[in-house]
C-alpha cells in the first residue's frame, strides 16, 4: 500500500491542449500517459437518455435542459449523428464562444487527474505562448487551470508549451535548440539554451486551420479530416484522393507559414544567443505527425538563410505525449 501511495506522490505534467489533455506520470522507473479528446457535443435532456448514457458508462453531466457529453464520447457520438464536436479550447485558450468550456474542462481534468495524493502536490501545466492577437486570454485561461487543479489539491505552476517539448526532447543536446510544438489551435515555438528559454512564440496557423479548410473543399466534416490526418495521411506519398489532396494543399501553407515565423521572429529578436555549434530542431503534436512533415519543413527552411545553425529537423517519436512528458520533467527538476 505505501508502495501505490509513494508512486501517484509523484508530481505530474499536464498537457492541456486545444484537441487533446493529456497526463503524464512516472511510475516504476518509466513514464505512463492517459489522454482524452478535448471535446463535447449535447443532446436534448430526458431522463430515458440520462439513463442509458449511464448505462453505457458514457462520460457525460446534465446541465439544465442539456446533457453534455465529453471526451472520446463526443467523437463516438458525433460519427453517429454526422456533426461536429464543440471545443472548449480554441487557439490555444479556452473558447470564449462556449458556455459550458470550463465545464467541460473541468470534469475532464479531474477525471484524468483525480485528486492529489496529499495537499500540495506539484502540477505542471501547458499554456500556450503569447501571439500578437491574444489579448491578454492567456491569463484569464491560465488562472483558470490553475483553479481547476488547485480544488483537486495540487500546487499547480504553468510552464510553456515549447519550453515543455525542449524538457521532454532535447536532454541529448542539454536542452538547447528550437522545440515546435504543432497543435490544433496553435504551433508554440521554444528557442532555449541549456533549459533556458530565450525566445518564444505560437503561430495561430495550425492543425485547426488544415481541417477547416479540408472540409470546406471537400464536404466533409473537420473531425474527420482531423481523424484522417492523425491516422493514415502522409506528405511524403503520391496523390491520394480529394481529401489526401485537401490535406497535402493546406499542410504546405501551414509549414510554409511556419518557416517563415521561425525565420522572421529569430532574425528579428534582439536576444539572439550567440551559439557555438548547429542545434537541433524538434517537432511535436498531433499536426507533427503524418509522415514527411519533418522532411517538409526542413526544406521550407532551406529556402533561404536561417539565422541559425541547424544540426537536424526531426519528429519526436512520440508527439502526441511530448509535451505532457516535458512538463512533468519540468515538475520533478
Amino acid at each position: 500500500m505505501q508502495d501505490v501511495e509513494q508512486k501517484y506522490a509523484q508530481p505530474i505534467g499536464l498537457d492541456v491542449g486545444t484537441s487533446r489533455i493529456v497526463v503524464a506520470r512516472a511510475t516504476d522507473n518509466r513514464y505512463c500517459y492517459e489522454a482524452r479528446l478535448n471535446a463535447f457535443l449535447t443532446l436534448p435532456y430526458s431522463k430515458l437518455a440520462e439513463s442509458l448514457l449511464q448505462r453505457e458508462n458514457v462520460f457525460h453531466e446534465t446541465h439544465d435542459s442539456e446533457i453534455v457529453v465529453a471526451g472520446d464520447d463526443a467523437q463516438r457520438f458525433a460519427e453517429v449523428f454526422h456533426v461536429e464536436t464543440r471545443r472548449p479550447m480554441v487557439n490555444g485558450v479556452l473558447n470564449p464562444k462556449e458556455p459550458h468550456s470550463l465545464a467541460v474542462i473541468r470534469k475532464i481534468i479531474h477525471k484524468l487527474v483525480g485528486k492529489a495524493s496529499f495537499e500540495g502536490q506539484k502540477a505542471f501545466f501547458s499554456v500556450p505562448a503569447p501571439t500578437a492577437e491574444d489579448g491578454g486570454v492567456i491569463a484569464y485561461h491560465e488562472a483558470s487551470i490553475r483553479s481547476v487543479l488547485a480544488e483537486l489539491g495540487y500546487d499547480a505552476k504553468p510552464i510553456q508549451e515549447g519550453l515543455a517539448v525542449v524538457f521532454g526532447e532535447l536532454g541529448p543536446s542539454s536542452y538547447t535548440g528550437i522545440a515546435v510544438s504543432c497543435g490544433s489551435g496553435l504551433c508554440n515555438v521554444c528557442l532555449a539554451v541549456l533549459s533556458v528559454p530565450v525566445i518564444s512564440f505560437a503561430v495561430p496557423k495550425a492543425g485547426d486551420f488544415i481541417d477547416e479548410h479540408a472540409a470546406l473543399v471537400t464536404g466533409e466534416l473537420a473531425t474527420r479530416m482531423r481523424v484522417q490526418k492523425e491516422t493514415s495521411f502522409h506528405l511524403d506519398g503520391p496523390p491520394g484522393d480529394r481529401a489526401q489532396n485537401a490535406l497535402t494543399i493546406y499542410y504546405q501553407e501551414m509549414i510554409n507559414a511556419l518557416a517563415e515565423a521561425l525565420r522572421s521572429r529569430i532574425s528579428s529578436s534582439q536576444r539572439l544567443p550567440k551559439l557555438e555549434h548547429s542545434v537541433p530542431l524538434v517537432v511535436s503534436g498531433g499536426t507533427a505527425m503524418p509522415a514527411g512533415f519533418a522532411e517538409k519543413l526542413a526544406a521550407a527552411l532551406r529556402t533561404s538563410d536561417f539565422p541559425i545553425g541547424l544540426s537536424e529537423v526531426r519528429a519526436s517519436a512520440d508527439p502526441l505525449n511530448a509535451t505532457a512528458r516535458g512538463a512533468l520533467m519540468a515538475a520533478m527538476c
